[in-house]
């Protein structure tokens, strides 16, 4: 049995579709009703619900704590780090032992962004917890179901795609395979457990924010005009996202901040063991299929 937290989201769906696929029975927390799904066992309830956490997590072999706020700062204690101790807490009252918590790139550099100082806090909390844990820390995530990537893939439809500084380099993943390496890890043990990984899509040294842009314009057969925005003109196109889409925006402050950021590739030494995992899917690939997903959705 995995107990998975965030299973209606973007990476907790896909988590879905591949312990379903590989006949792993699930125990999944959502908000919300859900529909029934063969091999999935809903518990209806959050973060802030101790009974229902330890019903999650009871007789589970492992947790995979997906869920965390991205967008809403005024959130992120809450959700990123008092809701990653309210699945500590749980686990522990039920004699749970096994956690794969999902953090950040971001929690490398936690001054940068009051996200990143979020993801930062709720690992720390993690590797004091006493259980048997491993941390992913996923790069930039893209594939079918994706809204912030997405944004990239509706401007390069309309020609132009402003990004960050030219300087900035990137790693990235697909949702599918990293959804594979949180299977993978589910047993721990030596070279496993007490660890933290940061995969990618095996990139070496990542990717330009141009060539990232040119990518996704190729994707959706577009040749777009990449526009390199500054660290002031990036602030000032998050405050007027802020003013079109209100909590709804994707270019927040906050984001900003790492944004900037010229080094976001992941660390070669803490990349998951070859033997166990490897990405399979090359992102040339990866990004025209995510493409025609959003077409084929009615996204684009």
């Amino acid at each position: 049995m995995l107990a998975v937290t965030g299973a209606t989201g973007f990476v907790g769906q896909a988590l879905l579709d591949r312990a379903v696929a590989a006949g792993i029975p699930v125990r999944a927390l959502a908000r919300k009703p859900q529909e029934s799904r063969s091999g999935v066992e809903w518990v209806q309830g959050d973060l802030d619900a101790a009974d229902q956490l330890r019903a999650l997590v009871r007789g589970a072999e492992a947790v995979v704590h997906v869920a965390g706020v991205v967008n809403d700062a005024d959130q992120f204690e809450r959700g990123n780090v008092l809701g990653t101790l309210a699945v500590i807490e749980a686990m522990k009252a039920e004699g749970a032992q096994r956690l794969i918590h999902v953090s950040s790139l971001s929690a490398r550099e936690p001054d940068l962004s009051a996200y990143g100082a979020s993801k930062a806090r709720a690992e720390k909390l993690v590797m004091a917890s006493g259980l048997d844990w491993t941390i992913v820390r996923p790069p930039g995530i893209y594939g079918p179901r994706d809204v912030d990537y997405f944004e990239m893939f509706r401007l390069a439809r309309w020609g132009v795609m402003p990004v960050p500084p030219r300087q900035g380099r990137a790693s990235i993943i697909h949702v599918d395979d990293l959804a594979r390496l949180f299977l993978a890890l589910v047993p721990g043990g030596e070279g496993l457990s007490f660890q933290t990984f940061e995969p990618d899509d095996g990139r070496k040294d990542g990717w330009s924010h141009y060539e990232l842009a040119r990518a996704v314009g190729w994707a959706i057969g577009r040749r777009p005009w990449v526009v390199h925005l500054s660290r002031g003109s990036l602030d000032r196109a998050a405050r007027v996202d802020r003013m079109l889409r209100g909590k709804k925006a994707r270019l927040t402050a906050d984001r900003v901040g790492y944004m900037s950021h010229p080094d976001w590739v992941v660390s070669h030494g803490q990349r998951p063991p070859a033997g166990l995992w490897r990405p399979q899917i090359p992102t040339r690939e990866g990004l025209k299929a995510t493409a025609k997903w959003y077409r084929d959705n009615s996204w684009l």
